[in-house]
């Protein structure tokens, strides 16, 4: 019970037309040319708009993240600076972001890079996106597991995931449900997932350990 009040306190700390009448025909083309130049405009702007932006520097290496758009779906570009060769920039598509962590999670001198996002919608499904050096020489990609809402683990899960590092331990936390709730009113406990950064075959993964159910 100790470490569980220790994990929680220390999540809490890392832890968002009108119509006109009597008009003739050319005016009102006119009036229509503009108003649709308007939305073109802001369209445009919206796709170009920064949605998140962090740079987190650990170790000598930096990462700098930008996410645009505004959405189901985010452009997301990290530069990654301080390596000893040339690293590219990484550019895809992916949910909204609501944080970015930074932390040498296996202690082998090089820091990984966790980005946390939420699909949109009611159900609001986290997911980890995560990059480690290799060595400082480029990056992989880390494995994040796949929900398995069949899973025991995973039992009354429906979204509203809530990750964060503590100390070496990527966290992840979500209200459960019973199944009379409605979306918004979860009545379950609150269950706390943790997960260990270990080697891989072809990249480090994540493996879910310890699992604890605390009452609210």
């Amino acid at each position: 019970m100790k470490k569980v009040t220790i994990l929680m306190s220390l999540f809490a700390l890392n832890s968002m037309i009108s119509c006109n009448s009597g008009t003739d025909t050319k005016n009102t083309t006119d009036s229509t040319a503009k108003k649709d130049s308007v939305v073109a405009t802001t369209a445009a702007k919206d796709s170009t708009a920064v949605s998140f932006q962090k740079k987190l520097s650990l170790q000598g290496i930096t990462y700098d993240i930008t996410t645009s758009g505004n959405g189901s779906t985010r452009n997301l570009t990290i530069v990654p600076t301080g390596f000893k060769g040339t690293v590219d920039k990484i550019v895809m598509t992916c949910d909204p972001i609501t944080n970015a962590e930074v932390e040498d999670l296996d202690a082998d001198g090089f820091p990984e890079l966790l980005i946390y996002t939420q699909s949109a919608g009611s159900g609001t499904y986290g997911n980890v996106i995560g990059y480690s050096p290799n060595k400082g020489v480029s990056l992989s990609q880390i494995y994040f597991p796949e929900t398995d809402k069949n899973s025991p683990v995973m039992k009354g899960y429906m979204g509203h995931d809530e990750f964060a590092i503590v100390e070496s331990t990527l966290v992840r936390r979500f209200k459960t449900y019973e199944s009379s709730d409605a979306n918004a009113k979860p009545t379950g406990k609150m269950r706390q997932i943790e997960y260990k950064l270990k080697e891989g075959e072809a990249s480090k993964k994540f493996v879910m350990g310890k699992s604890t159910d605390i009452a609210l």
